[in-house]
């Protein structure tokens, strides 16, 4: 029986993480369980569309990875996502929804299909992301072990009723709460793992948002640039003229655990304009505004990541769309 090839529907905003699930993929690769197959893959010279046109049609496992990006995509939505349901309604294919950022996918077409990670959680708010990636494997694995191993077709024979008591004793599914989470404590690792990561996040939130803009708006033009490991500066620029200007760095005078927002750009800790620090409950990791910025109106919000990429992000862009 041919491996199974595993297809990655995905924008491109989202490139990253759809590595980083690759890459806990490949004990499933590496044991002949799947291939798999995304855009990237095509050599120099392919016809693109062609490409992934024979894959939407033919691979047996299509990875719907959901974003707000995914979703906004017409190509990922309109395109592909169409194709896989419709392969999906006639048994041709299974089709996994992977959340990876918070986004409304519930009211999506998708949306009757069980996604992963457990309860549809976005990848990006789990404390460990890697932990969420495992889910995800797990279950893409139990997924292809249902290709693999079809059931075998019954033999015709005569329908034979059971008695009243054959049927009593047929197991039925088991019924259970939802309500399973129990308290945790975070370490002071996993905090700073969370720390670096969200700065990751808004890192890439940020260099993916001024291209967009650039592309979008005529006239203006968004440039990005990585200082070091713990500090970048956007800028936005008018008909040349710079006409916004940040600095966001991991630090500042309230100490290391946090990232702050500074307008202008800054090669010192020393002045922000707004800080977020990394904060814990009894069942996640978020962050915290100090409620510095006029425009955050954050302070009592526990911030996933991509909330606290859209803070910033609003910061920076706020004056510059008018009024209010």
């Amino acid at each position: 029986m041919a491996v199974p090839s595993v297809f990655f529907s995905y924008s491109h905003a989202d490139e990253a993480l759809r590595d980083q699930l690759e890459k806990q993929l490949s004990i499933l690769k590496r044991q002949g369980v799947i291939t798999t197959w995304h855009d990237r893959k095509i050599d120099a010279g392919g016809r693109l569309h062609g490409e992934i046109d024979r894959h939407i049609n033919l691979d047996a496992v299509i990875l719907l990875l959901v974003s707000a990006d995914f979703i906004s995509s017409e190509y990922c939505y309109d395109i592909e996502m169409s194709r896989a349901l419709e392969r999906e309604a006639a048994g041709e294919a299974i089709v996994i929804p992977i959340i990876l950022r918070a986004c409304d996918w519930q009211n999506a077409p998708f949306g009757h299909l069980r996604a992963t990670p457990r309860d549809g959680k976005p990848v990006t708010q789990w404390p460990d992301r890697d932990q969420a990636f495992l889910q995800v494997v797990q279950d893409i694995r139990q997924a292809v072990s249902r290709i693999s191993s079809p059931s075998p077709a019954p033999a015709a024979r005569s329908p034979v009723l059971k008695p009243p008591s054959a049927v009593r004793d047929t197991p039925v599914a088991a019924v259970r709460s939802s309500n399973l989470r129990l308290a945790k404590t975070f370490t002071q690792r996993e905090k700073d793992a969370f720390l670096e990561d969200t700065f990751g996040y808004i890192a890439r939130f940020f260099e993916n948002s001024l291209a967009e803009l650039t592309s979008r708006n005529p006239g203006f033009e968004g440039a990005y640039r990585r200082i070091d490991a713990n500090r970048f500066f956007a800028t936005i620029y008018k008909h040349g003229k710079d006409v916004a200007k940040a600095t966001v760095f991991v630090g500042g005078s309230f100490g290391s655990n946090g990232i702050g927002y500074a307008s202008g750009h800054m090669n010192s800790d020393s002045s922000f304009n707004e800080h977020l620090r990394v904060d814990a409950d009894e069942h996640a990791l978020f962050l915290k505004s100090m409620g510095m910025s006029i425009y955050s109106g954050q302070r009592e919000s526990k911030l996933t990541q991509e909330g606290a990429a859209e803070l910033y992000w609003g910061i920076l862009i706020k004056p510059l769309q008018g009024n209010g």
